[in-house]
């Protein structure tokens, strides 16, 4: 057993870190600029004329970038063109990132394409010192437009385009003097791209090599020193030293915001959980055991209509139907988990929750009720047709013996099966149901996190399920070997 223990951790790694470079890829597929959600999804810079806020805020956002990690490489190496540099990445913003494939793409000359990308920026900066009067505020917001416009433009015919509505609102004043020179020399800097263009490189393989030194190794693993303690800007433990990161939505740490949500979600899902075999696994083997009987039938369609019935529907009509004066039946509070002050006895806090939580564990359990009696029934009725039970009777051995001595132990392999799916979703919450009955626990923190792409809690969740789900495989097989003594570990 211990050797097969030990083999089942050894393979947990490998699996661990596919499941880590699913999620890690999934984080980066995600819609939206990373930045812009952490800062609250502001749109950085302001009107023409605030220099001041624009470059305020695209310190705060290249200040997030590093805290956030987003000035590193992506992984360990890339497998890329002669074309492409190793230093893409530190142009943080993805949608910029994107211009710059296609125009490698196009052109294969980089060096060129760099000048001519960072001479946009000193053409924003420049306009930033602009002092406006009458004759300038017409054009500053054509400027303002076609400025922002050339970081994401790299067909020919419309950067040209750029380029002459930009001279032709400079010309109009003095006052863009300075900002028409830089505009002249980064034109100049583009027409150069295209004369100098190197096409071929595109077709050359290329690995660049980062070291650990990278986005997910830092969400990970860290790029903070193990075993201290010390505070380090910018720096963190990483996901195998359970920091998970601050969430998009309130900056908190989401281990802080777990830690509030998980107690409910635990206590809620054990006691449906608890319940629901209790009350299906007694149930699963009568209706093998009466299998065919009217009575068995009765229960059978009352246990289909049950598992039938969408939870969070029920959800709903219980609260319209037991919890408002409207209909005569406000026996149920609504929502929440009831108020509790000092001066409250454990007894009382204990029926005020209980009180509470009451409709929440009924609509969790009797779904999983439902499905895991109709598997312990069917696991029942495979154990009844084998042979051993057959001679068990030929010796004269009464039903109820037959049923809970030899039956019984060798029908639960596919009810401790379940466990591998039922307790990580017990641990994730149900998202709809919290949220229905206002229950703060991990389901309906993170149907919030989803609604308002809070991605570092959403991904975070995935991977403790994931974890949680190999875990609990783990404990299902160990379990197998004492419900049926013809299953050994040791072969």
């Amino acid at each position: 057993m211990f050797k097969y223990i030990s083999k089942r951790f050894l393979y947990f790694i490998p699996t661990l870190i596919i499941i880590a470079l699913l999620t890690f890829a999934l984080s980066k597929m995600a819609p939206g600029d990373p930045v812009k959600l952490a800062l609250g999804n502001k749109d950085q810079g302001g009107e023409a004329g605030q220099a001041s806020e624009k470059l305020a805020d695209e310190k705060a956002y290249m200040e997030m970038a590093d805290k956030l990690g987003m000035n590193l490489p992506t992984f360990y190496l890339t497998l890329s063109t002669q074309s492409t540099p190793d230093t893409l990445y530190k142009f943080v913003k993805k949608p910029q990132i994107e211009t710059l494939e296609r125009f490698i793409n196009q052109y294969g000359n980089w060096p060129e394409i760099e000048k001519y990308y960072k001479n946009i920026t000193q053409i924003q900066f420049v306009n930033y010192t602009i002092q406006h009067d009458s004759t300038t505020y017409a054009s500053s917001r054509i400027i303002n437009e076609n400025i922002t416009s050339l970081f994401l433009k790299y067909q020919d015919d419309e950067i040209k385009k750029s380029f002459s509505d930009l001279k032709a609102a400079t010309s109009v004043s003095t006052n863009f003097k300075d900002l028409s020179k830089v505009i002249v020399e980064t034109e100049s800097l583009y027409l150069n791209i295209k004369k100098t263009k190197t096409p071929f490189k595109n077709h050359i393989p290329t690995v660049h090599y980062y070291g650990i030194n990278n986005q997910f190794h830092k969400w990970l693993f860290g790029n903070k020193k193990w075993f201290s303690d010390e505070a380090e800007y910018g720096k963190q433990s990483g996901f195998v030293r359970l920091d998970f990161g601050f969430s998009y939505l309130d900056k908190r740490p989401i281990w802080s915001k777990m830690k509030d949500a998980l107690p409910w979600t635990l206590l809620l899902n054990f006691i449906s959980l608890i319940l629901a075999y209790a009350i299906a696994i007694p149930v699963g083997v009568w209706c093998a055991i009466n299998k065919g009987a009217i009575k068995e039938r009765i229960a059978t369609f009352t246990l289909f209509l049950l598992y039938s019935l969408p939870s969070f529907w029920i959800a709903t009509m219980l609260i319209t139907f037991l919890t408002t004066e409207e209909y005569g039946m406000d026996l149920f509070p609504t929502y929440g988990l009831g108020e509790i002050d000092e001066s409250m006895s454990a007894l009382e806090v204990f029926i005020e929750r209980g009180y509470h939580l009451l409709l929440p564990v009924f609509c969790l359990t009797y779904g999983s009720l439902a499905y895991l009696s109709r598997q312990m029934r069917g696991g029942v009725l495979t154990v009844l047709r084998q042979d051993y039970i057959r001679t068990a009777r030929a010796k004269g051995l009464d039903e109820h013996t037959i049923t809970w001595k030899h039956v019984f132990k060798n029908s639960l392999i596919p009810v401790i099966t379940l466990l591998g799916s039922i307790f990580p979703a017990a641990i994730a919450g149900s998202f709809i149901l919290e949220y229905i009955f206002s229950i703060p626990g991990m389901g309906k923190l993170t149907f919030e996190a989803i609604v308002a792409r809070d991605y570092p809690m959403v991904f975070t969740v995935m991977m403790i399920s994931a974890i949680l789900t190999m875990f609990v495989n783990l404990v299902s097989d160990i379990l197998y070997a004492f419900v049926d003594p013809r299953i050994s570990f040791n072969k």
